[in-house]
């Protein structure tokens, strides 16, 4: 597998690789197995957040790979109580010291905060950039009229929004708004947390094509143009989790991984959320 055959997705002048690894709850030696497994088997986008507590050890195993900088693509967040303006841009910085970066390539607000005005964490994101801490910016768990606002009130553009998004959960008001605003849409959680590895709709359509669930319900992201950060711990599955490119699936094979989506599909559901609406 090479970088190359990863297509990536174009917002705003951000190309950001359709596969990334995901890092929340990744730590130590099985960080750095992870790491190394997804460099090596053509990963160039990499994901974490200071609520991970894992950006020093993310930034030492990057640099481990010898993969120049400049080479991937690289996120974290902010998390959403530290959604004041000055509380924010230190996040920020702090971030910066423990991945051992002079640079993010995307800097998102890790969710909306019930208690700091919108127009005050989005102005300070785009103060963030403005002082080069990312190079893009963009938002993370913003529904559809949230995710408007926000681009009304940014002063450059946004160029992602990273939902919660897998075959049983319909999130489709928020891509098409994302589509709307020229928003690249990233998925986290793209297999449902695992859940979703014994749906035996999932399975016969891996069975017709010798694929895993898996790799079925991360093409199934790819054909839709979606930003996939699938996370494991497992080397030889995060091998598997990119080598997407050599099977398509069918437009009825999609649409039966579409009937999947029920009310109850959400897994992530925090209290702070006041409205997915």
């Amino acid at each position: 597998m090479t970088q190359s055959e990863i297509p990536s997705i174009h917002a705003h002048g951000a190309s950001i690789p359709q596969i990334g690894l995901g890092t929340w709850q990744l730590h130590g030696a099985v960080l750095q197995r992870a790491v190394a497994a997804a460099a090596d088997a053509g990963y160039r986008h990499f994901d974490t957040a200071p609520r991970y507590e894992n950006e020093a050890e993310l930034g030492a195993a990057l640099r481990r790979t010898g993969l120049p900088r400049d080479s991937y693509f690289l996120t974290t967040k902010v998390w959403f109580t530290e959604a004041s303006a000055p509380a924010f841009l230190a996040s920020a910085e702090a971030s910066l010291r423990r991945l051992g970066n002079d640079q993010v390539d995307l800097l998102l607000i890790h969710w909306p905060s019930p208690d700091v005005p919108l127009a005050e964490t989005v102005g300070a994101l785009c103060e963030a950039a403005a002082r080069g801490y990312p190079r893009h910016i963009g938002v993370a768990n913003f529904p559809a009229r949230l995710l408007a606002r926000a681009v009304e009130l940014a002063d450059r553009p946004l160029v992602a929004n990273q939902c919660e998004y897998h075959p049983r959960l319909d999130q489709s008001a928020v891509i098409e708004t994302c589509r709307r605003h020229g928003v690249a849409f990233v998925s986290y959680s793209p297999i449902g947390s695992g859940h979703l590895l014994n749906e035996p709709v999932i399975g016969a359509i891996a069975r017709d094509h010798g694929k895993s669930p898996a790799q079925i319900m991360l093409r199934w992201h790819l054909q839709q143009g979606m930003v996939a950060i699938p996370r494991s711990s497992s080397p030889e599955r995060v091998r598997e989790n990119i080598a997407l490119t050599d099977f398509t699936l069918s437009e009825a094979e999609m649409a039966r991984l579409h009937a999947l989506a029920a009310p109850d599909g959400r897994i992530f559901n925090p209290e702070w959320v006041q409205s997915w609406e």
